[in-house]
């Protein structure tokens, strides 16, 4: 005859015999009494905790035939209660629900449960695992199952039911499954190692309890492997076929941590990993000792929250007694963030080591002076100490340095003599708002250091000025009405850094500045480019009438509104050494500048529809001279 597995062997076949699900047992039972029978069950609850073995109960319940009625207490040794337990019943289907996903299953199902029963009083459904089951098919089940034939019952059985709709569960009376208690587990556990002859001592019997964690079908096939060691069975047996560090190997480790002593600390890790311990395991095992030290420190009387034999917990309630619990929560908090490490890297020993030496109390003690907080006055901004408003009308940097942003070449390396900027006019007193410049100017400054991106900070810096601000709306003058545009785009950065500043939301508007208005008439450029094209050494030549020129053809300047006026140059110096220097290199640069127009220098005559006045050249280039042409602008 076929071995037999334990968990196969002892399975429940009555509602008597369910280990530690009493109240279940007692209402199903009580329904068969009364003929109370639904058309839907479900059961819910981790694995190993009866719920398959409650359907088959169920089932033998409803179809035994020693009784003309459903009991609570089938016989089992009729042929249907036999054939349900072999699994040989026309009328009892399994389902296992995740090679039975979609809408076809469900159909075929739905279509079968329609005809009677062949030899039982109702045809049962069991839908194992039916969280498995697709959206679709949940739903085609739905009507079948609120309505289902009379002689039809559904027992579906999950061990997720958050992933089974509420549709579905409305329908079904839900019985919740909890895990096994300790105790009960240990007496089963018992009987079962009485009956099979096993040595088993019940220190390891214990351990095998806590060690499944309430599922009774691990803790009946862990006794299963147990039971072929040579007897009798200890509990270093079963820390070892279950892959886990002993308790005492954990304890004695954590006793050389606690002693601040690293030779003892590294010398158990290294026999721990001598003896074939993974370091992960090692960690792991160690963070839910620290765990078991904690309870074992403040409720030292629930021995059944830990799975550690009695005399190991003896000596943790006596280790713990003294010591402070700010260490053991500093340890746990230490292994945590050292399990990814130890998991990733590639030498797992080394960072177990280094984790182990981590824990001692003496490094410990440093890293919680490490991370004290910081004083408040560390921690919150201080107010920047008063500053002198600057002038209005003239954009300051921001008080943190900000990356250099790339400037444009300077015109004078095209060959073109630089134009100097000037300031942009202040606004009228009439825009002003109430507060003082002062205030205004400072606070734009605060906005300007936290704009972002650099661009825009660029942007504000040299274009922008603060021209009203009442603690809901702030006006922003932008003095270049070519920028304006690109300006508008940048309203909601500008928006944002108001309220990184002020903590609230600012509506901004943008407006450009009136164009200045220039008190005397701005020189004609000719009259500088005159003065050094005839200069002669001695006598100072004296300066021809102002009249516009065109000495090259030149790019097309930025369309402005504002005429920007140009200063004349400095008077001649006394000293006649200094201007053929002059002159040479103004007259290299507009060469330079033609050439770069593919064009040439040439003197244009008096042309009275142009408005153009003749420009005097030196002798050396009047056998240069071209004959002017009218009809365009510029000659080339």
């Amino acid at each position: 005859m076929a071995y037999e597995p334990l968990h196969h062997k002892y399975r429940p076949q009555t509602f008597s015999a369910l280990v530690g699900q009493a109240a279940i047992a007692t209402t199903l039972a009580n329904a068969l009494t009364q003929r109370r029978i639904a058309p839907a069950y479900l059961f819910c609850g981790p694995r190993g905790t009866g719920k398959t073995s409650s359907a088959r109960i169920l089932a033998k319940s409803l179809n035994c035939i020693a009784q003309d009625h459903p009991t609570p207490e089938p016989c089992g040794i009729c042929e249907t209660c036999r054939s349900i337990t072999n699994g040989s019943a026309l009328d009892f289907i399994e389902i296992d629900a995740a090679s039975n996903t979609g809408v076809d299953n469900i159909r075929e199902l739905i279509e079968r449960a329609q005809f009677a029963p062949v030899q039982c009083r109702y045809k049962v459904y069991v839908i194992d695992e039916c969280h498995m089951l697709s959206t679709a098919a949940f739903n085609a089940l739905l009507k079948t199952l609120e309505e289902p034939p009379s002689n039809v019952v559904f027992i579906l059985a999950t061990t997720d039911p958050q992933r089974v709709l509420p549709t579905i569960i409305s329908r079904c009376q839900k019985f919740d499954y909890r895990r096994i208690p300790l105790e009960p587990m240990i007496a089963h556990l018992r009987t079962i190692a009485d009956k099979e002859a096993i040595a088993i001592n019940d220190e390891a019997l214990r351990l095998v309890a806590q060690v499944s964690q309430g599922g009774l079908r691990d803790a009946q096939s862990l006794l299963d492997q147990l039971s072929l060691l040579e007897p009798p069975i200890a509990a270093d047996a079963v820390w070892d076929l279950v892959g886990a560090v002993p308790e005492r190997d954990l304890l004695a480790l954590v006793q050389a941590i606690l002693s601040d002593n690293s030779t003892a600390v590294l010398d158990v890790a290294r026999k721990l990993m001598d003896r074939g311990r993974e370091p992960l395991i090692v960690l792991q095992n160690l963070a839910g000792f620290y765990r078991d030290l904690l309870i074992a420190q403040m409720a030292g009387d629930r021995h059944d929250l830990v799975a550690i034999t009695p005399p190991t917990w003896a000596e943790m309630q006596t280790l713990v007694a003294s010591l402070e619990t700010k260490i053991l929560l500093l340890g746990q908090q230490h292994l945590r963030s050292a399990e990814v490490q130890v998991k990733n890297t590639t030498q797992p020993r080394l960072w177990l080591e280094v984790t182990l030496l981590g824990l001692l109390p003496s490094t410990l003690a440093g890293q919680a002076g490490a991370i004290a907080p910081a004083p408040l006055s560390q921690i919150l901004p201080q107010p920047a100490p008063p500053t002198a408003p600057p002038p209005q009308g003239i954009p300051q940097p921001p008080p943190s340095a900000a990356p250099p942003v790339d400037q444009p070449s300077s015109p004078a390396s095209h060959g073109v003599p630089p134009t100097p900027a000037e300031p942009p006019a202040p606004p009228p007193p009439s825009e002003l708002a109430p507060p003082d410049a002062g205030d205004l100017a400072g606070l734009w400054l605060r906005v300007i250091a936290t704009l972002e991106p650099l661009g825009t900070r660029a942007l504000m810096q040299q274009q922008g000025s603060l021209l009203f601000f009442d603690g809901v709306v702030a006006r922003v003058g932008i003095s270049s009405k070519p920028l304006f545009k690109m300006a508008q785009g940048r309203v909601e950065n500008i928006e944002a850094a108001f309220q990184q500043v002020l903590g609230q939301k600012v509506q901004v508007s943008l407006e450009v500045l009136p164009d200045p208005k220039p008190e005397a008439p701005a020189p004609n450029i000719s009259q500088a480019t005159s003065q050094v094209t005839e200069y002669r050494p001695a006598p100072p030549p004296i300066a021809p009438p102002i009249a516009p020129s065109v000495v090259s053809p030149t790019p097309k300047p930025l369309e402005t509104d504002s005429v920007v006026p140009i200063s004349p140059p400095p008077p001649a110096p006394a000293e006649p050494s200094g201007l053929p220097a002059i002159a040479s290199d103004f007259d290299r640069a507009v060469k330079n500048f033609a050439h770069f127009f593919n064009g040439q220098v040439v003197d244009v005559d008096d042309d009275p529809s142009l408005g153009i006045d003749k420009i005097p050249l030196k002798p050396s280039d009047a056998a240069a001279k071209q004959p002017s042409h009218p009809d365009r602008d510029v000659p080339f």
